[in-house]
């Protein structure tokens, strides 16, 4: 960036002094403090007979006036947010940083970040020093992080992680119109309007039960910085839905799994055991437009969007009977268990080492990674349960379980532990 020059406004020329001026020297250099702490003024901070330039639009100079005047001489930081097409190279130079420099920074961010993942909505900013030179560059990524390149002599860069905690919060709402809609109304995050879907779907018709005012309670967790900003996707850790006759309440298992138990009036229902963390349902069963072939047919499982890689787990105990190809499903594990019902994971782009046709497997054991392979648009795991041979709605079934059952005794006290966390969190938000 170019120092800058203060020049003075020459007197117009139809005007002449009555005495010729003297001559005029350079101005000494102003010996700046290096803290200036409260009360300060610039009678004593400033060295004795120096007088502050005028500032713009005022008519005179406030001697006291030291904010005015610092504002005046700092030179103020820039910032830029990624936009689409931006490169760190074309950022850098909108702030007048030499090629050299530039060069110099993006390889000392670089050691700290991969630049390839450098996307819309991440913050740049440059400081600089009173004579305008650049000080200090700083990349703003995901969830606070900050990547600093300091440029005193020796170019050095490294990562900021700030402090995190993890607090609990609640909402309490009446559900009129969609779950979505009045979870937004309300505060609370709208995705979990998804989650509610998927787990209680098959319980409840969203459209037809839900007739308006019914009570809907929310408890999630949700990631903070110190200064309250919310990082990371807020996860759900109770629900309870009043319908008409009946109470319907989801307990989320701590290690954010996704595993989740239902309860209906109190007692056990049934066990929601996703087989990838943290996945979004993107397809469901039943008929649906295939999104290749485009003409309607019997979708036989459910589907979950992740990424490419994302492990694979068994939903239940059970033996390996298939490791495999099997025409559109691409690369499939299946498990049996029992002699009635199977699982099946489809679209794998690996299989566990060492698994093999036999080995027996247990819940939440990794069995394989998600993948794009068979007929499939996008990564993805194809889950399918199968009861003598015949498919049936994962989420409209009494799922197979993730461990081995709840003992009922410990399943009532999760479930009144859960609720005593609920009420604290909501009287604590209210």
């Amino acid at each position: 960036m170019a120092s800058r020059t203060l020049f003075m406004e020459a007197p117009p020329e139809n005007i002449v002094s009555e005495a010729p001026m003297a001559p005029t020297s350079p101005p000494e250099p102003l010996d700046w403090p290096g803290v200036i702490t409260s009360g300060d003024t610039m009678s004593n901070v400033l060295p004795a007979g120096f007088q502050p330039p005028k500032l713009p639009g005022q008519e005179r100079a406030e001697p006291d006036d030291l904010t005015a005047l610092v504002q005046a001489l700092a030179v103020p930081p820039w910032k830029a947010t990624v936009e689409s097409g931006d490169t760190l190279d074309v950022l850098l130079s909108r702030a007048d940083m030499g090629a050299q420099t530039r060069a110099e920074v993006a390889l000392a961010l670089a050691v700290e970040y991969d630049l390839r993942r450098l996307r819309p909505g991440h913050r740049l900013s440059v400081g600089y020093r009173r004579d305008g030179t650049p000080s200090v560059v700083t990349l703003a990524v995901d969830d606070g992080v900050r990547i600093e390149v300091t440029l005193d002599g020796t170019i050095a860069g490294r990562t900021v992680t700030p402090s995190a905690s993890t607090i609990e919060r609640a909402g309490q709402l009446q559900v009129n119109g969609s779950i979505y809609a009045s979870l937004d109304r309300a505060g609370v995050p709208a995705r979990f309007a998804v989650d509610l879907a998927q787990i209680l779907g098959d319980t409840v018709d969203f459209r037809r039960d839900l007739q308006g005012g019914e009570s809907l309670n929310i408890l999630w967790r949700q990631t903070v910085l110190p200064d309250g900003s919310e990082i990371g996707q807020p996860l759900m850790s109770y629900a309870a839905l009043d319908l008409e006759d009946d109470q319907l309440e989801i307990v989320w298992a701590d290690e954010d799994s996704g595993r989740a138990t239902v309860y209906l009036n109190g007692e056990i229902l049934r066990t929601v055991a996703p087989p990838v963390e943290g996945a979004r349902l993107s397809s469901v069963f039943g008929q649906r437009k295939h999104p290749i072939y485009g003409n309607m047919r019997m979708h036989t499982g459910v589907d979950y969007a992740a990424a490419a890689g994302t492990p694979i787990a068994a939903t239940a105990p059970g033996r390996i009977s298939f490791i495999g190809w099997r025409s559109g499903y691409g690369r499939v594990v299946e498990i049996a268990h029992g002699s009635d019902t199977m699982t099946r994971y489809a679209h794998m782009s690996a299989v566990a080492k060492a698994l093999a046709v036999g080995n027996r497997v247990l819940a939440g054991e990794v069995i394989g990674e998600v993948g794009e392979t068979g007929t499939a648009t996008a990564p993805n795991l194809h889950y399918e349960v199968r009861v003598d041979g015949r498919p049936i709605d994962p989420l409209g079934e009494k799922l197979l379980a993730s461990a081995e059952n709840l003992d009922a005794a410990d399943a009532t006290e999760i479930l009144a532990e859960t609720r005593t966390r609920f009420v604290a969190a909501l009287r604590e938000d209210t």
